[in-house]
């Protein structure tokens, strides 16, 4: 009976954060330039749902195509180094490096070799999907232990045996560590891109909305790219709890 109700303590958290909301606006008699109320908000969604999702499908598709491409090659990347310390050495340094650079001036370099496509902005998200994924999955792998290792090798087990049978069952709960992070950095990274050049997406709408201070339907389009980054993290979620069944058990 207990779990049964536990999704009412995050409810509560958001009511009480619009509760907050609404009674700071109210007592410091805030602009609605500056902070409209809740309602004003909400009655914005409504009133511009269809503008919503016009531009919500444009984010979204960047977000997941990007999300997918960044976690796939990270894997991938963290595969390889894994069996050669070699490739390690010479290019996870690179990686570090190239993930230094802000992802705001990367994004006017992408958008000129491959212009204001979706191609661009798909990048621009798997990019920032990239790094967690890898270093998670390099821990993953490596967080076997010698014995377990040793074990394999007197069972003359080759390595592909004991990488499918040991590191990649020993990675998946870091995979799905980096995925919940990825999963609300690939909308970031997606908004980022729309902010340095595309003709419509969530992040146009905000820049819109900001310059012509139509503050109501700023919030309203901040509140979709929060939702949108929601649904992408309660999917992994959920898709953890029915591939990973042993965690719980």
């Amino acid at each position: 009976m207990k779990n049964r109700f536990e999704w009412l303590w995050p409810v509560a958290g958001f009511v009480s954060l619009i509760v907050l909301w609404w009674g700071l606006i109210v007592v410091r008699d805030v602009p609605k330039y500056i902070a409209p109320k809740p309602g004003a908000v909400w009655a914005s969604l409504v009133d511009n749902a269809s503008l919503l999702l016009d531009n919500l499908w444009p984010t979204a598709t960047a977000a997941l195509g990007g999300f997918i491409i960044g976690n796939l090659i990270a894997v991938i990347l963290a595969t390889i180094f894994v069996h050669s310390a070699r490739a390690r050495k010479m290019y996870f340094p690179v990686v570090v490096v190239f993930n230094t650079i802000p992802i705001i001036a990367l994004s006017p370099i992408l958008i000129l070799i491959f212009g204001l496509t979706l191609t661009s902005k798909m990048i621009v998200a798997a990019i920032i999907c990239l790094f967690p994924t890898l270093v998670n999955m390099l821990r993953g792998f490596e967080s076997v232990s010698s014995s377990e290792l040793e074990l394999m090798r007197v069972m003359s087990a080759s390595r592909t045996e004991v990488f499918l049978r040991l590191r990649l069952p020993r990675s998946v709960p870091f995979l799905f560590a980096a995925l919940k992070i990825a999963a609300t950095s690939c909308v970031i990274g997606a908004i980022v891109s729309e902010w340095i050049g595309a003709e419509k997406g969530l992040g146009v709408l905000i820049i819109q909305t900001t310059f012509d201070y139509r503050t109501e339907l700023l919030y309203a389009a901040i509140a979709v790219s929060s939702a949108l980054a929601l649904v992408l993290f309660m999917a992994v979620t959920l898709a953890e709890r029915f591939l990973v069944r042993w965690r719980t058990n």
